[in-house]
C-alpha cells in the first residue's frame, strides 16, 4: 500500500513459511541433494535472518507467541503482493450496528416480557452475531466491529432485564401489601404466582361467588353505655379474631362497615362453587366458636359480651375495583350481595345467629346440618328465598338426639307450609319439650296456634314478606 497507513493482515502459523539452515545452502552435497542445485527457490522470495533461540528475535503474534522475525517479514510481504490486507468495519457502518444493537437490547426484554426467555435470546443474538463475524474473517478478510455492538446489546439487554425484574418486584410488593389488607398470606402468594385472575378481577367481570356478612348484635346501645376507649379496645379484638377466620378459610376481606365484616370467596380466587360456599359456612362455625372463646375472656375481665349475626348467600356479582378515581377498592355488587346483607338482618328477628339463603344451602347441605327458618322475601327483591340455620358441620360432634328431634322440627314446618296447623302446633310441642328455649319453635307454635283458630287465606304462601332492611 501507497498511502503510509497502517494495515491489518492475517497471521499465519509458523510451518507455513519453513526455515532453512543458511550453512546448508553454501555446502555443495546439501545443495545438490536438498535444494536441486537452487530449484527450491526459484521464484521466491528468500529472506536471510537469525531463527535460533540466542538470537531472540521472535514476534508475539495471535497464532504463537514466538514468531520468528523473518517469518513475520514474509507474512507481511504475501498479505502485499496477493492484496490480502484485512478491512475493518467502517466507523459510520460500526456506528450503526451499535445503534442497532442497543434498539434490540432495550426493546427485546419488553417485547419478550419472559427474562429466561429473554436472556436465551440475547445469548442467541450473540452466537449468530459471532457467527457471522468469523464467516466474513474467514471469507473476506472483513473484520466485523464485535466488542462494540456485543458490549451495547448485551449491556443494554441485561440493564433492561435488571430494570424490568426491578419494576416488577416493586409491583408485586406494592400489589403484596394490597392483597394482604384482604386475603391471607398463602392465598396472596398463589395469586402473585398466577396474578391474571386476579387483574382480570380488577377490570370488572360478571362471576359466581359467595358473601358473608356479619354484625355485632346491638352494638349501637352497647357504643352508648360503655367507656369509649375499651369499647374500641374490645371491637379491635373481635375484628381482628373474625378477620384471621376469613383468612384461614381463603376468603377475602372485602371491607369493615363499622362494627360488621364483609368476606367474599370466589371473587380473587375461586377452589369451585360449591368449595367457596362450603368454605364460608366453615368460616361462619369459626366465627361463632371464636366468639365464644372471645366472650369467655371479657367475662372473666369483667367487660360486657357480645353477640353476632351471620349472613351468607351464593350467586351471581359484579366484581372489579370500584369507587372514585382517587380511591376504589376490590370489591362485588349485585343483589345476591344485598341479599347476604338482609340475611344477617334477619338473623336477630329469627333468633339464630347463622343463616342462609337457598342458593348457598344447596351447595353446602351435604356436609352441613341445615335447619329451616322460612320463606322470607326481603326489601329490595321480587321473589321469595328459603333461608336455613347453620347447626353444624356433619362431622362434628353432635348430640344424636337433637338431630332427630330436628327430624320433627322439619316435619313440623312441612305441616305448617302445608296449612296443616294442627298436626303442625303438635310436632312443634313436641319438640319444646326437649328444648323449650328455642326461639324458632316457638315462633311456629305461635303462629300454628293463631292460624288453627284463624286460618289466612287461600293466598298464603308460607312467605314472610320484609319491608325494611
Amino acid at each position: 500500500p501507497q498511502d503510509q497507513r497502517d494495515h491489518l493482515f492475517r497471521f499465519s502459523s509458523n510451518d507455513a513459511y519453513p526455515p532453512f539452515p543458511l550453512w546448508q545452502v553454501f555446502h555443495p552435497a546439501f545443495w545438490k541433494a536438498n535444494y536441486a542445485d537452487g530449484a527450491v527457490f526459484k521464484d521466491k522470495i528468500v529472506i536471510v535472518g537469525a531463527s535460533s533461540q540466542i538470537r531472540h528475535d521472535f514476534i508475539v503474534t495471535p497464532l504463537n507467541p514466538t514468531t520468528p522475525g523473518p517469518a513475520v517479514h514474509l507474512q507481511v510481504m504475501a498479505a502485499t503482493e496477493a492484496h490480502e490486507f484485512l478491512r475493518q468495519t467502517p466507523t459510520r457502518v460500526m456506528l450503526g450496528l451499535v445503534l442497532l444493537a442497543g434498539i434490540i437490547g432495550w426493546g427485546l426484554i419488553p417485547f419478550l416480557r419472559r427474562p429466561i426467555l429473554s436472556l436465551f435470546s440475547l445469548i442467541a443474538i450473540t452466537v449468530i452475531y459471532l457467527a457471522i463475524a468469523r464467516l466474513a474473517y474467514d471469507r473476506s478478510g472483513f473484520l466485523l466491529a464485535s466488542v462494540p455492538v456485543l458490549s451495547t446489546l448485551l449491556l443494554c439487554g441485561v440493564s433492561t432485564l435488571g430494570i424490568d425484574y426491578a419494576i416488577e418486584r416493586m409491583e408485586k410488593l406494592r400489589t403484596r401489601r394490597t392483597l394482604e389488607r384482604y386475603v391471607s398470606k398463602n392465598l396472596v402468594k398463589e395469586i402473585l404466582e398466577n396474578p391474571r385472575g386476579y387483574y382480570n378481577s380488577l377490570t370488572g367481570s360478571r362471576m359466581p361467588a359467595t358473601m358473608l356478612f356479619s354484625d355485632i348484635v346491638g352494638f349501637t346501645t352497647l357504643s352508648e353505655k360503655a367507656d369509649e376507649k375499651e369499647l374500641v379496645r374490645q371491637l379491635n379484638e373481635y375484628l381482628t379474631a373474625m378477620t384471621e377466620v376469613v383468612f384461614q378459610n381463603d376468603g377475602t376481606l372485602d371491607k369493615f362497615i363499622g362494627d360488621g365484616i364483609m368476606a367474599v370467596w370466589g371473587n380473587v380466587k375461586s377452589q369451585g362453587v360449591a368449595k367457596d360456599a362450603k368454605a364460608a359456612a366453615h368460616a361462619a362455625l369459626e366465627m361463632r366458636r371464636e366468639l365464644l372463646r372471645l366472650n369467655n375472656g371479657w367475662k372473666m375481665e369483667g367487660r360486657m359480651t357480645l353477640g353476632m349475626g351471620i349472613g351468607i348467600n351464593h350467586g351471581q356479582v359484579l366484581a372489579g375495583n370500584i369507587g372514585s378515581q382517587d380511591r376504589a377498592d376490590l370489591t362485588v355488587i349485585g343483589n345476591a350481595v344485598n341479599l347476604a346483607a338482609r340475611l344477617e338482618g334477619l338473623t336477630r328477628i329469627y333468633g339464630v345467629d347463622i343463616l342462609v339463603g337457598t342458593a348457598a344451602a344447596d351447595l353446602i347441605r351435604d356436609e352441613f346440618h341445615l335447619r329451616s327458618v322460612a320463606r322470607a322475601q326481603v326489601k329490595g327483591t321480587t321473589e321469595p328465598v328459603d333461608v336455613f340455620a347453620i347447626v353444624d358441620a356433619r362431622n362434628a360432634t353432635l348430640d344424636q338426639e337433637l338431630l332427630i328431634w330436628l327430624e320433627t322440627y322439619e316435619e313440623g314446618i312441612r305441616k305448617f307450609r302445608d296449612r296443616d296447623f294442627t298436626q303442625a302446633k303438635i310436632l312443634f310441642s313436641r319438640f319444646l319439650e326437649f328444648y323449650p328455649d328455642d326461639s324458632l319453635a316457638k315462633m311456629y307454635l305461635e303462629r300454628s296456634l293463631e292460624y288453627e283458630q284463624t286460618p289466612p287465606d287461600k293466598e298464603w304462601n308460607a312467605v314472610e314478606v320484609f319491608e325494611k332492611k
